[in-house]
């Protein structure tokens, strides 16, 4: 297997504490892998150094073949970076913008023209290549940066939490634009706050906690680690509620609710032993639901729910 980025050993401290603790990684080539983990847990920090903006303390790194600290130059040539809001001049028009940066990039004008064209037509824009910026929508934009970040097209694509703003809407179609970059061969590294973006999109995925990788895989294996199913327990008091607290294993409670989330292999026969272990703890429930584990309860299972 070919891999676009390679990761051994990597760690980053900042004012003596330390932000990366020995991270290992690998990303394929081709494929859409989601970096998952609650704030501060090191997200940032890989990123910032995977695209060349700050050096490690310690490790190796690869991106694209290119060893990130002997050729730093290599690797930016190879990477794109698009961050969690438009960068994009809003009192210019898309096919503007477009051609702006190829020139920045050293495109000859004719050259420009007609790579600005291209992308128009391939992002969904070329209706709105005339309309100045500031009057697309939220997803235009997003789609706009993303058409600018592909210019020049990257072995390796970072995406910041590419969907932070946009409506339901807006969001589906950046997920269908996102997965056309993957099945053209770009790699896409994606950090997201929203689990089901990941769940959705992501090849492969990484828990970061506390500057360590905590799990990683696809995210049916990711959910299956949980057990076959998840119980949902509702209680009717207070008292119930702090006493199950007390005698279960969880995956998640809501005080307020008074609700816990427990993960079970999903047979009749743990969900009867699970329903007696509260009758033994003075703790029955008032309802119960049962139904298969997601993504986020995988994530609050590893990182404590915090985001």
């Amino acid at each position: 297997m070919t891999y676009t980025v390679s990761v051994r050993g990597l760690r980053k401290s900042f004012g003596g504490k330390a932000v990366l603790d020995g991270v290992d990684l690998d990303v394929a080539s081709g494929v859409i892998f989601a970096l998952l983990g609650p704030n501060g847990a090191g997200k940032t920090t890989l990123i910032r150094i995977l695209a060349t903006l700050i050096r490690p303390d310690a490790g190796t790194v690869t991106v694209a073949g290119h060893d990130l600290l002997a050729d730093p130059v290599a690797v930016k040539r190879a990477i794109s970076l698009t961050g969690q809001y438009a960068a994009v001049d809003e009192m210019l028009t898309g096919e503007e913008n477009l051609r702006m940066m190829a020139r920045l990039l050293h495109f000859a004008p004719r050259a420009a023209k007609a790579r600005s064209a291209e992308l128009l037509a391939e992002f969904g824009l070329l209706d709105a290549r005339a309309r100045l910026v500031k009057t697309y929508s939220g997803g235009m934009r997003r789609r706009l940066d993303l058409a600018i970040s592909m210019i020049a097209r990257p072995r390796l694509l970072f995406l910041d939490e590419p969907t932070t703003g946009l409506d339901p809407r807006s969001r589906e179609q950046l997920w269908g634009t996102v997965r056309g970059l993957a099945d053209q061969g770009v790699t896409v590294l994606l950090t997201t706050q929203y689990l089901e973006e990941a769940d959705q999109l992501a090849d492969r995925i990484a828990m970061l906690d506390h500057g360590r990788i905590v799990a990683r895989g696809t995210a049916d294996q990711l959910k299956s680690s949980l057990g076959g199913e998840v119980v949902r327990l509702h209680f009717g008091d207070g008292d119930g509620y702090q006493r199950a607290l007390g005698a279960l294993t969880i995956l998640r409670a809501d005080q307020r609710l008074r609700t816990i989330e427990v993960g079970t292999d999903g047979s009749a026969a743990s969900v009867h032993d699970l329903l007696g272990t509260l009758r033994t703890a003075g703790a029955p429930a008032s309802r119960v639901s049962v139904g298969r584990p997601s993504l986020d309860d995988v994530f609050r299972s590893l990182t404590g729910g915090i985001r």
